[in-house]
């Protein structure tokens, strides 16, 4: 397990991230140029070695309360994975619904990023709306809306 001073030394390399002090001596690090409301990357970093980050590219199931997970007996390449996801993924706008769950081709159709800066393409084509990882198709779907569903699930948002 990493100390307090060595998860502090890995979380402030990224230097996007600005370190805010708060009480009973944890540390929280807030991301400001995030395109989400969300801000905070990592919440209550604790000289115990508890700390959480924010994890919104994650599946529901892996996250706590807030789409959060626990960093306590994370290792370094595992910590800066964590931060660098989370980072990236509040630097992606996220698709745009149009009411309801209807999708429009504009909604939907071209890049995704997600976890480690994946990109897959999304693209309509013959009635349906494939997925492709570089020239392979990874999906196909009958509606803009199961694609768009899919690739949520998996971590992925819309590169605008």
């Amino acid at each position: 397990m990493l100390t307090f001073e060595e998860k502090i030394k890995i979380i402030e390399s990224f230097p996007e991230l600005e370190r805010k002090d708060v009480s009973l001596g944890r540390v929280n690090f807030h991301f400001a140029g995030s395109v989400h409301e969300k801000k905070l990357v990592v919440q209550h970093l604790h000289p115990n070695g508890n700390g959480f980050v924010y994890a919104g590219h994650l599946p529901k199931k892996e996250k706590y309360n807030k789409g959060f997970v626990n960093i306590r007996e994370y290792s370094e390449s595992k910590l800066r994975q964590i931060v660098k996801d989370s980072i990236s993924y509040l630097s992606i706008l996220p698709v745009q619904e149009t009411g309801g769950e209807e999708n429009t081709y504009q909604d939907v159709e071209g890049i995704w990023v997600g976890p480690g800066r994946q990109e897959l393409i999304v693209a309509n084509e013959d009635l349906l709306w494939n997925v492709y990882s570089g020239i392979n198709l990874e999906e196909c779907f009958e509606s803009p809306v199961e694609a768009t569903r899919y690739l949520r699930e998996e971590g992925f948002r819309r590169k605008m």
